[in-house]
């Protein structure tokens, strides 16, 4: 896996941004070390703010945060960018959520994404962090985003892929259970649903109890190429018993030509577009 990895994001410049609160220049090339209590350790949060950011003192956006920076959001804020200015998207406020380096991301991606601790049929050593990181996003990092910057809290997105995708939808879970929105829109590209003997699978039933006025939104995908008996076919049963709530909104479904490692950044830009389309 982190081989695949650092062969596929050879080459690429980390792209982020510092906070400005009134500036047209929205670009810096280093991450903010944000140390994180929950956690325990330090996070590093890159931003990207609108074009027009600076052109006005009043109007709020939408946040998108993205896990697994250091390798999504380089790629993911120069299409954003593209969209926003051909007005395929509206202008966002994007944040990555990653670690010192490419190489500490691989292993810390674990800790942080997962939960509960590992079953060994995981085979996997992790202690299952999922839920520290979960209240670094909910009570450190949006806090803070939403203080520096001009946000509206009522439409934002969490974006994750592989493990990410898992987390996404366990923070989904979290806020089913607890009764809570910190976020409204999910994208989980090819999560791991397999992991701990399908610990999401107990997603459709917390749904249920979902208010639909909550307009909670939902994009899972997964590509045709991946293990057809734990990829696959888990996301579509999952993906099945979601939609039979009619409790969320969802869209998302199967890359027929694209394997494990392809279907992030596609599915972030499509679901965007199916999360903040025009009226």
């Amino acid at each position: 896996m982190q081989s695949k990895l650092i062969i596929y994001v050879f080459g690429l410049a980390l792209y982020s941004c510092q906070p400005k609160t009134s500036s047209h220049q929205a670009t810096d090339t280093t991450p903010r070390a944000v140390y994180s209590k929950a956690v325990k350790d330090s996070l590093y949060v890159q931003t990207q703010l609108p074009l027009e950011y600076g052109d006005s003192s009043t109007k709020r956006y939408p946040v998108v945060v993205v896990l697994d920076g250091n390798f999504h959001f380089s790629m993911l804020a120069a299409s954003i960018r593209q969209y926003e200015k051909a007005g395929l998207l509206p202008p966002l406020i994007v944040i990555g959520v990653g670690y010192k380096s490419l190489a500490t991301m691989d292993s810390l991606r674990v800790r942080d994404y997962l939960y509960p601790a590992a079953l060994p049929s995981d085979e996997l050593k992790t202690t299952g962090g999922g839920e520290l990181f979960r209240q670094f996003l909910s009570r450190e990092l949006l806090p803070s985003i939403d203080s520096t910057y001009r946000t509206t809290t009522q439409n934002r997105t969490l974006l994750g892929h592989s493990f990410g995708g898992y987390f996404a939808l366990y923070t989904l879970l979290s806020q089913a259970n607890r009764k809570t929105r910190d976020f409204q829109n999910f994208v989980a590209a090819s999560p791991s649903v397999w992991y701990h003997n399908f610990y999401l699978n107990q997603l459709p039933t917390q749904l249920n109890t979902v208010n639909r006025a909550d307009s909670v939104r939902l994009f899972v995908t997964v590509g045709g190429q991946e293990n057809a008996q734990w990829d696959v076919k888990p996301v579509q049963n999952l993906t099945t018993a979601i939609r039979q709530t009619g409790n969320v909104g969802l869209a998302g479904g199967v890359y027929n030509q694209l394997g494990h490692m392809d279907t992030g950044q596609l599915s972030f830009v499509k679901g965007l577009q199916y999360f903040y389309q025009s009226p």
